[in-house]
């Protein structure tokens, strides 16, 4: 008999508490689901922002080049040229050294017409003037040098200055015998190279064609 009272006589307070207790477990289960979905949803926006920035850094943008495939091409076209012009002016200055004189002028007359944008090309003009008075067309050299001296005035550092202010002073000498236009030549050629004093310099290292030395040897010994 008091077992049976004895539920009638718990606490009030005891009885809420129980049906609290039930009534709160649904609304935990709930609230877990719901963590377990935010904890998911953030997880998948991680790994997405994660896969976004690795397909992002994969697709590198080419390096910035100022220099167009045109400006490429025209600058490979002109190292072409200039290899060219450089063998053509080797081969000529080759020839001159061995004494085949007449093939050296074809080769500097080349260089001359087909290169003349370039500033060695000058030094082609002297080689031509050079031999072209060895070959006998001496006022057509004469007047070369003359041009090539004109053409070069100003630029004391070339260093084939010289060589035509000493050639152009041999030539006037023998051929026009203008000594006094031969000595202003040849004084400007010796401050700039004392070299062009020796004889056997200008036959040796410059390779003169004999008529020019023999011209440049009548106006030192002013013979």
């Amino acid at each position: 008999m008091v077992n049976a009272v004895a539920p009638l006589l718990s606490p009030p307070g005891f009885v809420r508490s129980s049906a609290a207790q039930k009534c709160s477990i649904p609304s935990l289960i709930a609230a877990s689901r719901r963590r377990r979905r935010r904890r998911g949803l953030l997880l998948s926006t991680a790994a997405a922002l994660l896969l976004a920035c690795r397909g992002s850094a994969a697709v590198v943008p080419p390096p910035f080049d100022p220099v167009t495939q045109r400006e490429r091409n025209a600058s490979a076209s002109l190292s072409l040229r200039i290899s060219d012009a450089v063998r053509l002016l080797d081969l000529a200055r080759d020839l001159q050294a061995k004494g085949d004189y007449s093939r050296a002028l074809d080769y500097f007359t080349l260089v001359v017409q087909e290169y003349k944008d370039f500033a060695f090309s000058d030094y082609a003009r002297v080689g031509r003037a050079l031999l072209l008075y060895e070959i006998g067309d001496r006022d057509e050299a004469i007047a070369e040098m003359e041009d090539v001296s004109i053409s070069l005035k100003g630029y004391p550092g070339i260093f084939h200055l010289a060589e035509i202010h000493a050639a152009l002073a041999a030539a006037l000498y023998a051929d026009k015998h203008a000594a006094l236009l031969a000595e202003n030549q040849f004084t400007i050629a010796t401050l700039l190279d004392p070299h062009y004093t020796d004889l056997s310099y200008v036959r040796e290292t410059k390779h003169w064609p004999p008529s020019l030395i023999d011209s440049l040897q009548h106006f030192i010994t002013l013979s």
